[in-house]
């Protein structure tokens, strides 16, 4: 592999994960020549679909069948429905995240086939950028949680409220046409089917948008029972597995952020000499997601060995909380409660930079550190121009008045 392709690759995943999609299509464009492009990547809860909705009118629906159909590793090029007629696409599929993403690259109707090299090439950087989407996923830092979890929160909403409006609409139209009173059979069954068909598409749409942004509960546990039993194959510890009993799906942001958290609990408890069996549960009630690591240790385990970083953090984002039983003799029970619903506003104040973007926060960094737009510039490998206008974002966002004032917060928050 080249020093170009690496580069291209390594400028891709430093994008803000917003501007991976273009930046994925103009890496491509010279190997597989289209005229837009499309992903459908359910690692992300709160946009799993992207466009660059330059010729066609794409949906998720549209991408859906090719998500089900594709084969990891082997690309996939014909003809399919997108936009409401036959388009040439080469679906690209991978299963770097566990439940798969696909690139859709959308082709003139004119265009010869592309060769397997050409396939190869994108099969790769999908792989490559499914696998850092997915990395972002799992491991999301709680600014990034926290807007995730609004965004999330805010879509569904616009959904839910999009088809019950919608519902109510052609419920009415149904109604009508369906009167005794009309007298065009021929016209009213048609309309009649027309109507129906709409209604089912809706709620359809809703079950997808679904099933990408959440995941069942029990298949999120055996995610998390396949994570840990690694963790422990080595060790004379004994690990005894709860998985909820109910067939609820959580919120995506929601089931990775339990993963981490019971992956971090039990490292912490596992320092413990006299541990000799953990039982790690999940219990789901109405309103909350209750995840619970016990040992059979000398309860001893102090508050403050679970630390105030991550754990805490993600928490804090979700508006969840760590409640500790430890028993000398017995043992210590660690539970995490996260709501099932979003917070009614992120959690900001803890987190004074999540507002900014990604390159926001690196060419933040460099202010911090005391270098001027020309050094800046030469680090990013970006022109001066792009750096005064990130510095003028910033500046903006965080409501100061100079660099100094920036990198002051920067500090702080740190």
């Amino acid at each position: 592999m080249d020093a170009l392709t690496l580069t291209t690759a390594y400028e891709i995943i430093r994008q803000p994960l917003g501007q991976i999609l273009p930046e994925v299509s103009a890496a491509l464009a010279p190997f597989v020549p289209h005229v837009d492009a499309a992903e459908l990547s359910t690692h992300c809860a709160h946009s799993p679909f992207k466009t660059l909705g330059g010729t066609e009118l794409l949906t998720a629906a549209d991408l859906a069948p090719l998500l089900a159909a594709g084969v990891p590793g082997s690309p996939w090029q014909g003809t399919a429905t997108l936009g409401g007629r036959q388009r040439q696409v080469v679906a690209v599929t991978s299963h770097a995240t566990v439940r798969g993403a696909v690139l859709v690259l959308v082709r003139e109707d004119d265009a010869v086939p592309v060769d397997s090299a050409a396939l190869t090439v994108a099969q790769a950087l999908w792989d490559l950028v499914s696998g850092h989407f997915d990395r972002f996923a799992t491991e999301a830092l709680p600014g990034a949680l926290a807007r995730s979890r609004a965004a999330a929160d805010t879509r569904a909403r616009v959904i839910a409220e999009l088809t019950a409006s919608h519902t109510a609409a052609l419920s009415g139209v149904l109604g009508v046409l369906r009167s005794r009173a009309l007298d065009d059979t021929t016209a009213r069954t048609t309309a009649t089917d027309l109507a129906a068909s709409a209604l089912i598409e809706m709620r359809a749409e809703q079950r997808r948008d679904r099933a990408l942004a959440e995941e069942p509960a029990q298949a999120a546990f055996e995610r998390l029972a396949a994570e840990l039993r690694p963790m422990l194959r080595h060790s004379h510890v004994r690990l005894d597995l709860g998985a909820p009993d109910s067939d609820r799906s959580l919120a995506a942001d929601v089931a990775h952020s339990a993963r981490a958290i019971v992956r971090s609990l039990l490292l912490i408890i596992l320092e413990q000499d006299s541990v000799r069996r953990i039982h790690v549960g999940w219990q789901l009630t109405e309103h909350e997601l209750r995840a619970s690591v016990r040992d059979d240790g000398a309860g001893a385990l102090a508050p403050c060995a679970l630390g105030a970083g991550t754990i805490r953090d993600r928490l804090d984002v979700l508006g969840g909380r760590l409640d500790m039983d430890a028993v000398p003799g017995w043992g210590t029970t660690v539970t995490a409660v996260i709501p099932l619903a979003a917070p009614a506003a992120p959690v900001e104040a803890a987190h004074p930079l999540s507002g900014l973007g990604d390159r926001e926060v690196e060419v933040l960094h460099h202010l911090a550190l005391g270098h001027r737009n020309r050094r800046i510039a030469e680090e990013l490998h970006i022109s001066e121009s792009t750096v005064k206008f990130h510095v003028a974002n910033i500046l903006n966002k965080l409501s100061v008045d100079s660099r100094g004032e920036a990198a002051a917060l920067f500090h702080a928050a740190a």
